[in-house]
């Protein structure tokens, strides 16, 4: 039997996850963040030995890199100019001229990623239908190319305005471009993000000629390495809207990766929650430089078509750069394991949104590191076993996590070392309880009824104090949970959205236009998966973007997967303002309802999942081990058992406080909590009543 392979790159670790014949093998490496594809070699390599395989038994790996994410961040992407129409050249520095603190005299706004000299213009012209005012001037595009290439570019983005309507000036620009300069990359809007307002347009084009150069780079070295490793099969991307691609279409689109870590996540929630029946859940995935957390509805994550990168206001919405593509809707933020602790001008402990990543990692790493991290912080308060830490493949060292603790946070507040760690906890829980009141409340949703599924290396650690933040009552810890993105890799369909503009308002509502537009996005999508996975039977699904006339924000409404006739015009306006409803309460009778764009995504098949029959009580195991832990709700040290996860029995229950430990992470069980081994062998945490 053929074997499938998923590694996912992360700030600190790079998880794998191998499935074959219904068995299933997992690990965590360090990142190499200097040429990550080092890591993903070296930890291929180890996986397959502890499952006893050839590199040949593999038949397909899929992948997903926040290498893009981080090139954004951190400003190192290729040297990129923006060739656009004449008199629009500041567009991405004017953006939409409002402020995200409306209070903030001294705002700091994010800087766009080409600089002024590099953003040329040419004379051309089309209006909003599509039809040229001004032609082209080809010479002027010859022109600016000779001033890029005294320039050292290195990459190029051709956004013209209104061509999400006509493409043919861009597309012109672009052949002159590849005759004159064959080799450089080049990025149109009409391809990357085919939708009005053209500042969104704009920014997503640049953002993906400017990460292009490196990652075609990054993909080439790793195809390469894997076939010279003997793994001769094909390599699949995830999609930051929960599709896998090919690696052609990843190098041509890769601003589309940046979320791909994190949809791998939502995926794995997913299915979690759909072999446990449970129709609300919220995904709680928190690594080693990030947590995550997205609201998942019967069974399937919310999806949004825009997306901020390099924020440089704190988890304020309007601060970063805007991308306009399909991704998952949830909220990120700096509170991973390697996130950094200290103290602010007000004697305030802050945690993140920097963090010490894989290299030199948090302080007990021992790897040079002497700034407080969150691992530090759950080590000092004796959640980590010192000598057994990631199944005893890493030492960790008290002495220097509890001089950072003490040295940073502590000596500022007058507090020891360990009350430090416990502060740092309490924050970077409240943080993340935080993200997620804000996330169910711009989402229109609550909590009630909902179980939290908490993975990564640090979720199941944090998962039971976060939730009695927020007020669930019931956790879910799958088995895998430490590898959860990359298990979520396995479980992804291949798939791949188009997505393009056509006004239309209900009263004047073109049935024709609409119908010949979605049949051309229709076999664009199908063309893209079909390349990926010959033969495979696929489902597609249609979704307008409107809103009432006068409004500023879209709201997602679906379409049938057919051509539409009168009646289903009719329909979908009773959907949308039914949609509507459950956002702001109530209709806007009267009012006409405009539609600004159209997406259509088509996917591959997923398999059936039927919810997990429940099993009979067993016994637990005996503990292996106490270990004095410091609870963060009470501020007491206590003993509290540990137990081996791979010991616990279908059916076996053990009451809390305690930690169920595991290879990838550990799962603490707090006071009033109780934890039972369904019959998938996933750990569910229940709170008990509170009098």
């Amino acid at each position: 039997m053929s074997a499938r392979l998923a590694v996912d790159i992360g700030g600190t670790f790079t998880d794998f996850a191998l499935e074959r014949g219904g068995r299933r093998w997992t690990s965590k490496t360090l990142t190499t963040p200097h040429a990550p594809e080092e890591g993903v070699l070296i930890g291929t390599r180890q996986i397959l030995a502890s499952a006893g395989m050839a590199p040949s038994d593999i038949a397909l790996v899929i992948h997903g890199t926040t290498l893009a994410t981080n090139a954004l961040i951190e400003r190192k992407g290729a040297r990129t100019a923006l060739l656009t129409t004449e008199g629009f050249r500041d567009v991405i520095a004017l953006a939409n001229e409002a402020r995200y603190d409306q209070y903030d005299l001294n705002i700091d706004l994010p800087q766009p990623l080409v600089p002024r000299r590099w953003r040329l213009t040419v004379p051309e012209r089309l209006d909003n239908e599509g039809k040229v005012l001004l032609p082209l001037d080809e010479n002027a595009v010859r022109a600016q190319l000779e001033v890029m290439r005294g320039e050292g570019i290195e990459a190029l983005a051709i956004g013209f305005l209104h061509s999400f309507v006509n493409p043919v000036h861009e597309q012109r620009a672009a052949a002159i471009a590849r005759e004159e300069w064959p080799g450089l990359p080049i990025s149109l809007s009409a391809e990357v993000s085919p939708e009005m307002r053209e500042w969104e347009r704009f920014s997503t084009t640049v953002a993906n000629a400017y990460v292009q150069p490196m990652m075609a780079r990054y993909l080439h070295r790793l195809e390469t390495g894997l076939r010279e490793a003997g793994l001769a099969c094909p390599l699949f991307l995830m999609l930051s809207g929960g599709g896998l691609t090919t690696i052609g279409t990843a190098a041509r689109f890769p601003i589309r990766l940046v979320e791909s870590g994190p949809a791998g996540g939502a995926i794995f929630s997913a299915h979690v929650a759909k072999e446990r029946g449970l129709e609300k859940v919220l995904s709680f995935d928190m690594g080693g430089t990030t947590a995550k957390v997205c609201l998942i509805d019967n069974y399937a994550p919310q999806s949004s078509r825009t997306f901020e990168v390099a924020r440089v206001g704190r988890f304020k919405r309007g601060s970063g750069l805007p991308l306009r593509i399909p991704v998952i809707e949830m909220v990120e933020i700096g509170a991973g394991g390697g996130s950094i602790a200290q103290v602010d001008g007000l004697k305030r402990i802050t945690v993140g949104p920097e963090s010490a990543g894989a290299d030199p990692g948090p302080a007990c790493y021992g790897r040079g590191g002497t700034k407080p991290a969150v691992t530090d912080a759950n080590l000092a308060l004796g959640r980590y076993e010192p000598d057994l830490f990631a199944g005893g493949a890493m030492k960790l060292h008290v002495t220097p996590a509890l001089a950072a603790l003490g040295a940073h946070v502590g000596e500022k507040l007058g507090l020891s070392p360990e009350m430090a760690g416990l502060g740092v906890v309490e924050i970077v829980d409240e943080n993340m309880a935080n993200a997620a009141r804000v996330h169910a409340i711009e989402s229109g949703k609550g909590f009630t009824g909902r179980s939290i599924i908490a993975f990564g290396g640090g979720g199941p650690v944090h998962g039971y104090r976060v939730a009695e933040k927020i007020g669930v009552t019931r956790v879910l810890v799958p088995s895998g949970a430490g590898v959860g993105s990359a298990i979520g890799f396995l479980r992804a369909p291949v798939a791949y959205e188009v997505v393009k503009s056509l006004y239309q308002r209900f009263a004047t509502f073109d049935v024709a236009a609409v119908n010949g537009l979605l049949a051309a996005m229709s076999k664009e999508a199908a063309g893209v998966v079909e390349h990926g996975a010959p033969g495979a039977p696929v489902r597609e699904n249609r979704i307008a973007y409107m809103r009432y006339v006068g409004q500023g924000h879209e709201i997602a409404v679906g379409l049938p997967s057919r051509a539409l006739t009168a009646v289903d015009v009719a329909a979908i306006r009773v959907a949308y303002d039914a949609e509507y409803t459950r956002f702001y309460d109530r209709p806007v009778p009267g009012s006409d309802v405009e539609i600004l764009s159209f997406a259509v995504t088509v996917a591959t098949e997923v398999p059936d999942v039927q919810a997990a029959a429940d099993v009979a009580d067993a016994a637990a195991p005996a503990p292996t081990r106490v270990q004095q832990v410091r609870d963060t709700r009470t501020g007491e040290v206590a003993p509290w058992s540990v137990y081996d996860r791979g010991a616990m029995m279908p059916g076996a229950r053990v009451a809390g406080p305690c930690i169920v430990a595991e290879d990838e992470t550990s799962t603490l069980v707090g006071p009033g909590w109780s934890c039972r081994v369904d019959g998938l062998g996933y750990l569910e945490l229940e709170r008990a009543a509170q009098s």
